[in-house]
């Protein structure tokens, strides 16, 4: 049985699905509810072939650090600071996708809130550091 969402986050998926630069989305408890196709290259798995994944479980499944290769704390992951503290926060990090690769990305994960200030969830932006 799937779950109904808010109608702004099915509008936002939709929105996301036509978007070049990769989105990962979450529901307001931080359970993963999208990520589009150019978020799969980047992560190394398509969305359909990833099984349910909170908030809680992306530095496990991502082995995310900073730059330097210094593990960073589930607290300081940019969707999970915008899940628990309800404000946009960006970051550059360093993660290795399930293709075994690793990947500088810059993230930003902001709030979705609405009517009445609501909150839906978070939707993420991520795009890779080039040197």
């Amino acid at each position: 049985m799937s779950v109904q969402h808010p109608i702004e986050m099915i509008l936002l998926r939709q929105v996301a699905s036509y978007l070049a630069m990769p989105v990962w989305m979450m529901d307001g408890e931080g359970n993963l509810i999208y990520y589009n196709e150019p978020a799969e290259q980047l992560l190394g798995v398509q969305f359909d072939d990833v099984g349910p994944v909170h908030a809680d479980e992306v530095g496990e499944m991502f082995r995310i650090t900073d730059l330097e290769g210094e593990p960073i704390p589930d607290t300081d992951i940019p969707i999970v600071v915008a899940l628990r503290k309800r404000v946009a926060y960006h970051r550059d990090v360093r993660f290795c996708g399930t293709d075994g690769v690793w990947r500088d990305v810059s993230v930003a994960a902001m709030p979705v809130e609405g009517q009445g200030g609501r909150f839906m969830g978070v939707f993420a932006t991520f795009w890779e550091i080039r040197a």
